[in-house]
């Protein structure tokens, strides 16, 4: 019996499936067609036929590249691998099957399994935060905070009262890592550019805040690094609240833990984080819904149950402490994986994950970044050249890179597009389908 792509059935043949299309999950998709035997099937699972590289996703923001810059087709990329874009509904790991329910139902049996889906934003932390604030996950998030920013100004022109004219030019980011302080910068520097096109819209007012519960932005680079992003940020007028929490948050702003409050239209989340629900079912998760290995990426009690990435808790060798969840480590995890998966079929001995970074690198806006290499500190615009030659490197295909690459050299000499990018259908005019337009209410 054949399927639509003209190949013998899934469940005629051996198959390997890899659940997530992420930074770890395409990276090991891409060595295992090089290297897995012809008797085993490839399968990638996954809710896009895209990868996003996340940490663009604030350029994306602040209008310094286009969405399509940022992601790549998966098709593109990889050619042995069958790429289904579904939504996996249930697992069943002794009887070694995955069932996917979008946008069709079916079912894959696989002689082995290996999860790499990452883990979604989790906005219930705070209370009000799912109610009132926005995440930075994906490439649909980035477009609606481009155009929530634009929105914002595009009212605030519209009004004549000056409380909510400020209120729509305040955006209070919550988080001071990576995420929090790229996005906060992006931002700052598209009000910068943009506010001064609106009419009735005093840049002056135009505020971005970061609020972040540790003592130090970017806890995850040396602490004088920390502290030189805090000064650039706030040199450039960044209000920055450190050691401190967001409490509440409702439609006019946050409630911080020290009783202040900050009034702004936009609250952005780059905080908290949950396992997908069909992962936190399984047996195999923990309490918060991450999935345990052992040291060679096999999950106890399983020899053909595998995990990597952020949704794994990985042990590393180098100080027996659980891998941060970053790309650097997903793509080592995979790069290991393949040698294990491999070792295993063939039964051969598997190694174990041991790997020390080799340095962070985070944007903070201004064409300003700061970078960790090799134990050395670099800062500034030397950094920033770094930052994109790095991402630049990351990005697969020579055609991909090019275009990156033309659009970041088209932002260094040209203004950024402050458009409303709307996506409303025509005869649509007045429904509720267009998704990019901003929810906020016009005061005369």
């Amino acid at each position: 019996m054949m399927n639509a792509d003209n190949t013998v059935r899934s469940d005629h043949r051996e198959n390997i499936v890899i659940i997530g299309g992420g930074f770890a999950g395409v990276t090991l998709a891409r060595a295992l067609e090089k290297k897995l035997p012809e008797r085993f099937d490839l399968f990638l699972l996954s809710r896009n036929d895209y990868i996003t590289y996340n940490p663009l996703l604030p350029e994306v923001v602040g209008a310094s590249v286009l969405p399509g810059h940022v992601v790549v087709p998966l098709r593109r990329i990889l050619k042995r691998t069958r790429i289904r874009m579904v939504e996996v509904g249930s697992i069943d790991l002794e009887k070694r099957t995955v069932t996917y329910v979008k946008p069709i139902e079916d079912t894959i049996p696989f002689v082995h399994l290996i999860f790499a889906v990452g883990l979604d934003a989790n906005l219930d932390t705070v209370p009000g935060m799912a109610a009132h604030g926005l995440p930075l996950k994906t490439l649909g998030d980035a477009l609606y905070l481009r155009n929530r920013v634009i929105g914002c100004l595009e009212e605030a022109t519209l009004t004549y009262d000056n409380d909510r004219n400020r209120l729509l030019t305040n955006f209070v980011v919550a988080g001071g890592g990576f995420s929090g302080v790229e996005a906060a910068g992006e931002i700052h520097d598209l009000l910068a550019e943009a506010a001064p096109l609106f009419k009735r819209v005093n840049p002056d007012h135009c505020k971005v805040h970061i609020v972040h519960s540790g003592d130090r932005l970017l806890p995850e680079v040396r602490k004088s690094l920390g502290r030189y992003t805090e000064g650039i940020m706030r040199n450039r007028g960044i209000d920055i609240q450190l050691s401190t929490r967001v409490s509440a948050v409702d439609a006019r702003g946050v409630t911080l833990d020290n009783g202040t409050r900050i009034d702004a239209a936009t609250v952005i989340s780059t905080i908290g984080a949950q396992a997908h629900p069909f992962v936190t079912a399984l047996p195999i998760a923990n309490a918060r819904g991450r999935i345990e290995t052992g040291p060679t990426l096999q999950v106890p009690g399983y020899d053909n149950i595998w995990a990597l990435g952020d949704c794994a808790v990985v042990p590393n060798a180098i100080d027996n402490a659980p891998s941060p969840t970053t790309a650097q480590f997903a793509v080592q995890q995979a790069t290991l994986l393949v040698h294990n998966l491999l070792a295993s079929i063939e039964g051969h001995s598997q190694k174990t994950f041991s790997y020390e970074a080799k340095g962070q690198l985070a944007a903070v806006g201004h064409r300003k970044a700061v970078a960790e290499i090799y134990g050395h500190r670099v800062a500034g615009l030397g950094a920033w050249f770094l930052w994109r030659a790095f991402y630049l490197a990351r990005i697969p295909t020579f055609a991909w890179k090019v275009r990156l690459f033309m659009e970041w050299n088209w932002s260094l000499f040209f203004h950024k597009d402050v458009s409303l990018l709307g996506f409303e259908r025509s005869g649509t005019a007045g429904s509720k389908e267009t998704s990019a337009v901003v929810p906020l209410r016009v005061v005369k």
